[in-house]
């Protein structure tokens, strides 16, 4: 059953208190009012008092009074250490070399790249030709960004004549995009405006023609894919497909080599891929292979066939073919590389010549490189360190011999390399520049594994600086995700410097709910299992207190969106292990949420999180629900953040958790909340802006260490 999306008390029924007055310095935290409300299911009701402060408009002053008297809570709270947030700041914000560029690639008569300008907060994308002259800008950000509050480019994609360039712009964070299109001619913008879109972006092959994908206004899901002829009224652009299974996401895009266009849809479970000629953009769409249950694919074209990378029969995925004229049956699929029990296939990238394999093997990413005539010749791409990530770069262009890779650990800068696939030869073109006093030599990375509570080995890795000492006295910032199948790599980050310089050992957990052991890893971590990514959390932080890693009084632990509800339920069930947790734009509300299909995103995460209409999932779901296990005992200190215009996960989520904590927490540990009130689930939208933000979670945390424990 749906609920209303618009739900408003008359004023007679909330009473608000007298700390919610503004312009005045509290004294004590933001209490927000209770108003029972009945959340309805198949299998009970639940009272949810704090359900009032859910506003699908942003407009009610009740709600935003809330939330900026939560902020000033925040403010007042964090101005006792403003000095310290401040250094923090200059120190990040001091590592970033301001005058950056990409590494340009080769794409038809240019060279692209995207620069950033000293003291600019958004990037400049430019192009060169690649006979020799004069950059060209493309597109500057900060100038489209000027005067507003928040501002992101989605995506940009150049034509294939090369004279016209699309992008998107996000202009409050919420992923709701409007298509701009600009003749690089004259650098104006033509009047060409869609409004209501994904990022997504395909060309016909001709530039005339755009394909989009359109959103719906309430649940925000990308159901129908446009076409829209430049120069034509927008209103008039053509539905040529129609998405009616609300469990699946969409997205359109160009093959590699810019012959199709490609509808590409996805669920938890299955996936579909819909093809068209780009020089026949009227055609009909053909379907790849059909969707069915438990059956994903992706595919790329190359030379009148289709690699075929899928987990049909092959649960860590293997790579398949098929010729261009005998698509819409999988049983034309022709094998390529096998299944491994233990490697898991990433990605590829396809080359006349070569295919590169993008794989995970004990928890590392690496590439393997394989000849088309010689696959016994196929070899891995070399590395100096025990943990590290590899992955591709920008690799436009199929006829070439040269692969493009990044490799990155957490002690080296992010760096971009480019192998001879054919020598082997393999030459650094460029690596972050990290300011300041950085020497790579002064840190040391490791990984370990921690006994999970079923004792299967939790991969972790860690970052300290040299001449730690393990001898259990060292503060301890953990970090983990844990779903949907993603994997959090052991990346380098100049920022979390800030903390390993002061004596912190970082530490990366990698628990199930990713996917860094192969697709088991995921599916051990979701649905009937999801209680494992919470436990092997736990495990990790005894693992690493019991070995001296970490001062079991000096424990940190961080995640966002998915990772916030992490650090929900890790609260709820193990809050004498963490000094404090920080959340950031927690999936918090998780029975509610899903319950409610008119809610953005609901319905296609049903095969990750389960169905609560369905009572063996509902009670699970509400067995670790952080904001329903909320009890009267006492927590670690919290820093919850969110954005009001979050489309991924809605403020209210932990608006609602925070004052149930607050009715509830028997501790006088801080519980500060903070709203952006212009921005979504990525924060804000300028570079230093981004970096400022990470100096607050810093802060608040350095200042809770420096404090009595309670």
């Amino acid at each position: 059953m749906s609920y209303p999306r618009h739900f408003f008390f008359a004023a007679a029924l909330l009473v608000l208190p007298s700390t919610l007055l503004a312009n005045t310095t509290l004294t004590e935290a933001p209490r927000a009012a209770k108003v029972d409300y009945q959340v309805v299911s198949p299998h009970g009701t639940r009272n949810d008092p704090y359900y009032w402060l859910r506003d699908d408009q942003r407009k009610d002053p009740k709600v935003l009074a809330y939330l900026e008297q939560e902020n000033a809570w925040y403010q007042q709270h964090s101005s006792s250490y403003q000095q310290l947030t401040e250094q923090l700041t200059t120190e990040i914000i001091g590592r970033i070399k301001q005058d950056d560029s990409s590494v340009p690639y080769t794409k038809g008569d240019y060279q692209y790249y995207s620069r950033y300008e000293t003291g600019k907060e958004y990037p400049i994308y430019a192009r060169k030709p690649v006979a020799g002259g004069d950059e060209q800008i493309l597109l500057d950000v900060n100038q489209l960004a000027a005067g507003k509050d928040f501002y992101q480019v989605g995506n940009l994609s150049v034509s294939p004549d090369q004279q016209l360039l699309a992008y998107m712009e996000d202009l409050n964070g919420r992923r709701q995009y409007t298509l701009k299109v600009r003749d690089l001619k004259t650098g104006k913008d033509l009047p060409d405006q869609l409004t209501g879109l994904s990022a997504a972006i395909a060309w016909s092959a001709d530039s005339k023609q755009l394909f989009l994908v359109r959103n719906d206004p309430v649940t925000l899901l990308s159901n129908t894919v446009l076409r829209h002829q430049l120069g034509a009224d927008p209103a008039q652009a053509q539905s040529v497909y129609q998405e009616t299974d609300n469990s699946f996401y969409m997205w359109v895009s160009n093959s590699q080599d810019q012959r199709y266009v490609m509808i590409n849809l996805s669920s938890t479970v299955s996936d579909e891929i819909r093809i068209l000629d780009a020089s026949k953009p009227a055609g009909d769409f053909k379907v790849l292979a059909p969707r069915m249950r438990d059956f994903k694919y992706g595919a790329e074209h190359l030379n009148g066939r289709w690699i075929i990378r899928t987990d049909w029969q092959a649960p860590n995925y293997r790579l398949m073919t098929v010729a261009a004229d005998k698509l819409g049956d999988r049983a034309n699929w022709q094998p390529l590389l096998a299944h491994d029990d233990n490697i898991f296939i990433q990605s590829f990238a396809l080359f006349n010549d070569y295919l590169a394999i993008s794989e995970r093997s004990d928890g590392l990413r690496r590439i393997r490189v394989m000849p088309w005539q010689a696959p016994e010749k196929a070899f891995y791409v070399k590395s100096d360190e025990a943990a590290y990530v590899t992955g591709f770069e920008m690799n436009a262009e199929q006829n070439t011999q040269l692969l493009r890779y990044t490799y990155t650990s957490l002690t080296t800068p992010a760096s971009v390399y480019q192998l001879n696939m054919a020598t082997g030869e393999r030459t650094l073109l460029k690596q972050q520049e990290v300011l300041g006093d950085f020497d790579k030599a002064n840190y040391v990375t490791e990984r370990v594994w921690a006994p999970a509570a079923d004792g299967v080995k939790i991969p972790v890795s860690l970052l300290y600086r040299k001449g730690f000492k393990r001898d259990g006295s060292a503060p301890l910032y953990q970090y983990a995700y844990g779903s949907y199948g993603a994997s959090m790599d052991p990346s380098f980050r100049s920022s979390v410097l800030s903390l390993v310089d002061r004596g912190f050992v970082y530490a990366i957990a990698h628990i199930r709910g990713g996917q860094e052991m192969g697709r088991h890893w995921y599916e051990d971590g979701k649905l009937l299992k999801k209680i494992n990514t919470f436990t092997d959390y736990i495990a990790v932080t005894d693992y690493l207190v019991a070995e001296k890693y970490a001062a079991k009084d000096k424990v940190i632990g961080m995640g966002g969106s998915a990772g916030g509800l992490l650090m929900g339920a890790v609260a709820n069930m193990a809050p004498e292990k963490y000094r404090g947790l920080v959340a950031h734009v927690p999936f918090v509300d998780v029975v509610t949420t899903m319950l409610d299909e008119s809610i953005p995103l609901t319905t296609n995460e049903f095969d990750e999180w389960g169905n609560p209409k369905q009572k063996e999932y509902y009670d699970y779901m509400l067995s670790y629900s952080p904001y329903d296990q909320v009890s009267a005992q006492a927590y670690p200190a919290l820093l919850v953040t969110t954005g009001l215009h979050d489309s991924q996960v809605q403020y209210f989520e932990p608006a609602k958790w925070v004052a149930r904590l607050r009715e509830l927490k028997t501790d006088t540990n801080p519980l500060l909340f903070r709203t952006n009130m212009e921005a979504g689930h990525g924060g804000k939208s300028g570079r230093f802006a981004r970096l400022a933000e990470t100096a607050e979670e810093y802060a608040f945390i350095l200042n809770l260490l420096a404090q009595p424990a309670q």
